[in-house]
């Protein structure tokens, strides 16, 4: 029987080796899960009236772009938060961004670049979507090792200009994830322009945008209406599931210039997966209420500070500046997670197993990812334990 040969050699994903780690290992206490960026704030309780309001909207095929009135209110929200007018033939309601992030390359990788099979240029560590739609696009994925010296971001201008030359696309994270690095005005200022340079898009993930400590993150719409650059460069997409406590519901979006939208569009008339009604008319409320986000916002700053307190000792901590991980340095991720896990429970992730092997080693070899989604109470007590466990004072 025969198989396509694309995937075969695609690493295990990061939660089957987390189970192969841990599971057959007695926990060290009661089970406390730090894994999974899964909010667990309460999401607006109104959501469910606009659901069940257009319940009957069930029985209707959904449109592929979005209905009119989310598109309208994402439009309105991009305005507000980034001061930039998207029009809305310029932007299509997602099932969640992981469709986006995955799909954008089969809409808009070229089959060859300068002759050559395209590169898809990734930050290492990463979001393992994006790594796969480089392959089923055909591209080559490559790995950009990020630390803090480039405060967690990919330094792309660094690589070598054949690979440039070569490069169709790149993926930014911003916040960064795992590690919530912000990309600054003039960060996007000198991505935007090598892309130009060198004839590439960029994919903005910017899904931990709404989550931050003091100052709201740029986003690379902001910095490309001051450049005047060409929006048909970029893709950014954005989600509910952080900003509003809703991974379940499953709704984000992507924007981008006309040309490029047409091209993400019509590519996902043919592989559709467009949003439930009911959940579009819920979606296009919560993008018009920001009450809900400041709440949100506020927890997970009290959260922030938690961590602060409690692990701002350890060597080589740096508290993030959005996003709701922390990035822990330790000698080796999975030592510190069994020994996390045996003595405590407290489950936490490799940071290794978010990062590809390279030629520079593993990026995230020395760091565990660190969840901070449950309420502040859980929250600290874990966070207590993970510092006794791993950093006892002497």
């Amino acid at each position: 029987m025969n198989y396509p040969e694309r995937f075969s050699n695609l690493p295990p994903y990061a939660f089957p080796r987390l189970r192969a780690l841990l599971d057959g290992v007695e926990p060290g206490g009661e089970t406390v899960h730090m894994t999974i960026g899964e909010p667990k704030h309460a999401f607006p309780a109104w959501v469910t009236d606009v659901i069940a309001k257009h319940a009957a909207d069930f029985n209707r095929y959904p449109t592929n772009e979005g209905a009119p009135e989310l598109l309208a209110a994402i439009s309105a929200w991009l305005k507000y938060r980034f001061d930039t007018d998207v029009p809305t033939d310029q932007i299509m309601a997602l099932n969640g961004t992981r469709e986006g992030l995955y799909n954008a390359p089969m809409a808009l990788c070229p089959e060859k670049k300068n002759g050559k099979q395209p590169v898809v240029l990734i930050p290492n560590p990463f979001y393992q979507a994006y790594m796969l739609a480089a392959i089923s696009a055909g591209a080559e994925p490559m790995f950009v090792n990020t630390d803090s010296s480039t405060n967690f971001l990919p330094d792309f201008g660094a690589q070598p200009v054949d690979v440039l030359e070569r490069t169709a696309l790149v993926y930014i994270c911003s916040p960064s994830n795992p590690q919530g690095g912000v990309a600054s005005a003039d960060y996007w200022c000198e991505q935007i322009t090598l892309a130009e340079k060198y004839d590439y898009k960029i994919i903005a993930d910017e899904c931990y945008s709404e989550i931050y400590r003091d100052e709201a993150p740029t986003g690379i719409l902001t910095v490309a209406k001051q450049m005047g650059a060409d929006l048909d460069r970029i893709v950014v997409m954005h989600s509910l599931s952080k900003r509003s406590n809703l991974p379940g519901l499953r709704s984000g979006f992507v924007a981008s210039g006309p040309e490029t939208m047409r091209r993400i569009r019509q590519q996902r008339t043919y592989s559709g997966t467009p949003v439930p009604l009911p959940i579009q008319y819920a979606s296009a409320a919560v993008w018009s209420d920001e009450e809900h986000v400041v709440e949100n916002r506020a927890l997970y700053r009290e959260k922030f500070e938690l961590a602060d307190r409690i692990l701002g000792n350890v060597p080589g901590y740096q508290g993030p500046e959005a996003g709701f991980f922390l990035w822990l340095p330790v000698e080796d991720g999975e030592a510190a997670a069994l020994k996390l896990w045996q003595e405590t429970g407290v489950r936490v992730l490799p940071g290794a197993y978010l990062a590809q092997d390279t030629k520079d080693g593993n990026p995230g070899k020395s760091y565990i990812r660190i969840a901070l989604v449950a309420p502040a109470d859980e929250t600290e007590a874990a966070l207590i334990k993970i510092r006794d466990c791993l950093f006892p004072q002497e």
